[in-house]
């Protein structure tokens, strides 16, 4: 074998160095992940099992929630259509305030679960939380100020549906505007107004609620007649129309109290005003007035008792003096009475001459 064939098949210094530095690198890395492994596995498996517990707790919340609502609904279903349902429970109103509640308690819920999840799962990295609170704070409080009124129109927009201050369905007076309440949002509600319009009031700028469809209406009538008629008749008339109306439909099922006369309300020399007042059905009390009215006009007709407004009976034209409506002669008639020539203006007198 020559010289230059065993050279060449001797190893090189150089090739030997790397293949040991490549070994040690390579051993130094086993090591590392042998070393490391156990704490990768043990933050791996906390994360996978905090974003389980966190998914696992929030279905469960949120489909408790969905039942709780949909029971309340049913429950709202079940008396719709019966007497009881019809005069306290409105199935729409019901319906929709369970679902406002319902998607506020939702969204909570999934908030504070996967922000909880979220702050543990960085925590599991070794993650300094402290200044990303910090700066979640401050910028929690710069939105507070920028969206102050937003925030306001939704926190009195969820106390308003938690306290059932109104509903759809009810007639109510928000100080801003008034009318029959058709949809009732976290931050919005809407109102028909009389004349048909729609009002879109913020919830935040209602400072107060007159709601005249909870609980019972009045309905009040004055009853003016002359001050010579009987006080007796007036009132047998009027109860015996009151006691009619309140056995007829619908009016037995709109008024929840007999008709009432509760005495003089104004005593004039030329009138006196009878007050009548009845408990109504909430937002009926408006059509029970007017049947009221009517009713008490007939009674008071058939009885012969006037109202004032009445034209007064005229007259007979043969017990009449034809010479009353006459107006008496005047003494200025005549032009040559004495008191025509007094107010004859004097002539100027003639200065030519």
């Amino acid at each position: 074998m020559s010289l230059y064939a065993l050279l060449a098949a001797a190893p090189s210094p150089g090739a030997a160095g790397s293949l040991d530095e490549a070994a040690e690198r390579a051993g130094n890395a086993a090591g590392w992940v042998e070393e490391n492994w156990s704490t990768w596995l043990n933050t791996g498996l906390r994360i996978l099992l905090i974003a389980a517990i966190a998914i696992v707790l929030r279905y469960l919340i949120r489909r408790a929630l969905t039942n709780l609502i949909d029971r309340m609904n049913r429950s709202a279903q079940a008396v719709e259509g019966t007497a009881l349902g019809g005069l306290l429970v409105n199935a729409e109103r019901r319906r929709q305030r369970s679902e406002a509640i319902g998607s506020v308690l939702r969204s909570v819920t999934s908030f504070l679960i996967l922000g909880t999840a979220a702050l543990m799962i960085l925590g599991a990295f070794q993650i300094n939380l402290a200044p990303l609170l910090a700066s979640a704070g401050v910028a929690g409080v710069a939105l507070g100020f920028g969206a102050r009124n937003l925030v306001t129109d939704f926190l009195s927009g969820v106390f308003m549906i938690l306290e059932d201050q109104y509903g759809v369905g009810d007639s109510i007076d928000a100080g801003v505007a008034s009318g029959e309440v058709i949809e009732v949002g976290l931050r919005v509600t809407k109102l028909r107004g009389d004349n048909g319009e729609i009002w879109y009031v913020r919830n935040g700028e209602v400072k107060r609620i007159g709601n005249l469809s909870q609980g019972w209406s009045t309905a009040g009538v004055d009853v003016t007649v002359r001050p010579v008629e009987d006080l007796d008749l007036v009132r047998k008339a009027i109860t015996e129309a009151g006691e009619t109306m309140t056995k007829e439909e619908p009016w037995s099922e709109r008024l929840w109290g007999p008709v009432e006369v509760l005495g003089l309300d104004a005593v004039l020399l030329d009138s006196m005003t009878v007050r009548v007042t009845a408990k109504t059905m909430p937002g009926k009390s408006l059509g029970v007035e007017r049947e009221l009215r009517w009713r008490v006009k007939q009674a008071l007709d058939a009885a012969g008792i006037r109202m004032i407004g009445v034209v007064p009976a005229q007259p007979d034209a043969a017990t009449t003096d034809p010479t009353a409506s006459m107006a008496a002669p005047s003494a200025y008639a005549s032009a040559t009475s004495p008191q025509s020539l007094a107010a004859t203006p004097i002539a100027p007198p003639n200065l030519s001459k």
